[in-house]
């Protein structure tokens, strides 16, 4: 299973940006798919993230209310739409399956992971 995100790049503070996630290589319907992120001398975080039947979403209390996390469109695709960014933003976001279908806000639940897209916030 391969995950490839894109999406990212610099912005300034209150503006937005759309990361997406293309899978392949597996049943993507099946998959819970998850946002993380990973500041520098931090640890990875769970952002956002949806179950595989699309019913269930997930948010951080950071990403509450600025943040959405949806499946489908293009096909085999999940993506993040970012509102309002902050400074505080600022990390490589990943892209993570659960071949489960659920939304877990572990790390270490998930098998497949994307190579990551850094997402810069300036003020």
């Amino acid at each position: 299973v391969k995950l490839v995100e894109s999406g990212g790049g610099l912005v300034q503070a209150g503006g937005s940006l759309r990361l997406s996630c293309v899978v392949s290589g597996g049943v993507f319907s099946m998959y819970g798919m998850s946002w993380f992120r990973q500041a520098p001398g931090k640890e990875r975080e769970f952002v956002a993230g949806v179950s595989a039947t699309g019913l269930e979403t997930s948010y951080s209390d950071s990403a509450k209310g600025r943040f959405t996390i949806a499946r489908g469109g293009a096909e085999n695709t999940v993506t993040l739409q970012m509102n309002s960014l902050k400074v505080e933003d600022t990390a490589v976001y990943y892209c993570a399956a659960d071949r489960f279908g659920l939304v877990v806000q572990r790390p270490s639940a998930y098998e497949y992971w994307g190579r990551g897209t850094q997402v810069t916030v300036s003020s």
